[in-house]
């Protein structure tokens, strides 16, 4: 076991984290009707997830997580270090680095130049400035792409909704909208393209037969290399715009 001076800390804020060394660690806390007891697990995506059944308050749930913050310490490699939407950090806009530019002197609000994200406006306002720009981007490449795949099978969807789903980048509804993860956007272009691809290709295949694969395959030529690049780094694009309040 890790020596004590090596535990991660818990800060209890709005939203409590756990502070490592210079990293700070999200914390999911979720109500659960089944659970019949206190549960903690690490998840690559949500971070540290702390299960309470429906009686037990978020303050004990807290504290039976300090007492093992001895095992969190042991399993905290697998965790992702959250990336707010702040001034200095960087994002990998289509794959490619950016980094988050608070430039309050200059017009304008959010806006892509040499490998930077200029931010214009007040500091408080900058996360949300940062979040609503990439989730507009994130629409607008996604539905680009969806179009043209959709124009090559002469098909057309209802409609496309952008959601921020933990276990999903994509899915495909039997009325035949289509639902995106915007972090799709934190993702090189052409895996972003293969997941678009793959959800259109549900419009014309509501399964994963041998001829849905097939028809993924002709729209987008990159299948195994996107597919590989999910396996590897897929858990990592959710680390992004994770808001950690500073402790009180």
């Amino acid at each position: 076991m890790p020596d004590h001076r090596t535990y991660p800390k818990l800060v209890v804020a709005p939203a409590p984290y756990l502070q490592f060394e210079n990293a700070r660690f999200p914390i999911e806390i979720r109500r659960s009707t089944r659970a019949s007891r206190m549960k903690l697990r690490i998840d690559p995506r949500a971070g540290v997830v702390l299960v309470l059944p429906l009686r037990v308050s978020v303050r004990n749930g807290l504290a039976f997580l300090e007492q093992e913050l001895g095992w969190i310490a042991g399993k905290i490699g697998r965790i992702p270090t959250a990336v707010p939407f702040r001034d200095g950090e960087t994002l990998p806009l289509l794959g490619v680095p950016h980094r988050i530019t608070h430039a309050p002197e200059r017009r304008g609000l959010v806006w892509q130049e040499d490998g930077k994200l200029f931010v214009t406006g007040r500091a408080e306002h900058l996360p949300r400035r940062v979040r609503d720009w990439v989730r507009a981007s994130a629409r607008a490449e996604i539905g680009r792409r969806a179009d043209v795949y959709a124009n090559m099978l002469d098909i057309k969807p209802k409609g496309i909704s952008l959601r921020d789903q933990k276990t999903r980048w994509g899915s495909c509804s039997s009325t035949g909208r289509l639902n995106f993860s915007w972090r799709l956007l934190l993702m090189p272009e052409e895996v972003m393209s293969y997941i678009v691809a793959h959800e259109v290709a549900h419009l014309r295949h509501m399964n994963h037969s041998p001829a849905f694969w097939k028809l993924v395959g002709e729209l987008h030529a990159g299948v195994a290399p996107a597919k590989k690049w999910l396996k590897t780094h897929g858990a990592e694009i959710h680390k992004y715009g994770v808001e950690i309040e500073d402790g009180l």
